[in-house]
């Protein structure tokens, strides 16, 4: 089988909506942040779908920006660099989660309490170094690079205008919702992000199915053009 750009753009394409399916259904099953949740089926179930849907998101918006890389300029890119960074540290994050912080239940539960609870927003007790400035920085990539992301889309004129402008609003309600709700509801927030995902995943699946069915047009009329000569 032939791999052409084409396919890969598609790949990207279902990557992305698969990604924001993942991050709407994982805010509905996800565990409390205790230790009592570290050791259980759920918890491990719920942080290797969460690394799932990190990769296959960087994949996505991978393949959103290559195929507007021209339109969407320097502001864009930094969007997307933002955007991207943000969901390699989403995967690294929710890998330890899954598969390192319960190896610690037993002998040290409030360093491995202190380490899941970073996002929770639970004051640490232990020194955590560096490790603490995870929610600040993560915060700034995830709000920042999406603001950009869908700037960018709505100015590259490519794909859905919708999907760039309920990207924007998603990246927005995040810190309001950080702000008023409860940690339990704020993850509510990550709904209208999955689903701008989707929409961008979809947008971008059916853009290539018009660039496919157009060149076909004008492979057929190249056809007949040499043909009637």
């Amino acid at each position: 089988m032939s791999i052409s750009t084409s396919t890969l753009t598609r790949g990207a394409a279902v990557a992305a909506a698969l990604a924001g399916l993942a991050y709407i259904v994982i805010q509905f099953i996800h565990p409390a942040d205790a230790v009592a949740s570290l050791s259980t089926q759920p918890w491990a179930v719920v942080h290797i779908l969460s690394f799932s849907e990190a990769v296959l998101a960087l994949v996505g918006i991978t393949g959103i920006y290559l195929r507007q890389v021209r339109q969407f300029g320097i502001l864009g890119l930094i969007g997307y660099l933002m955007f991207g960074f943000f969901f390699i540290l989403q995967s690294a994050f929710t890998f330890a989660e899954a598969f390192i912080a319960p190896l610690f239940v037993s002998d040290a539960p409030q360093i491995s309490m202190d380490f899941v609870g970073l996002f929770g927003r639970y004051a640490a007790v232990t020194d955590l170094g560096p490790l603490a400035a995870l929610p600040q920085v993560g915060a700034l990539l995830y709000i920042g690079g999406a603001l950009l992301f869908g700037i960018a889309v709505i100015r590259a004129r490519l794909l859905s205008r919708g999907a760039g402008i309920l990207l924007i609003a998603a990246a927005a309600a995040t810190p309001i919702a950080g702000a008023l709700l409860p940690h339990a509801l704020e993850r509510m927030a990550a709904v209208p992000m999955g689903l701008a995902l989707v929409w961008l995943g979809f947008s971008l699946f059916s853009d290539q199915r018009r660039n496919a069915a157009a060149r076909r047009v004008s492979a057929n009329r190249a056809d007949l053009d040499s043909v009637a000569k």
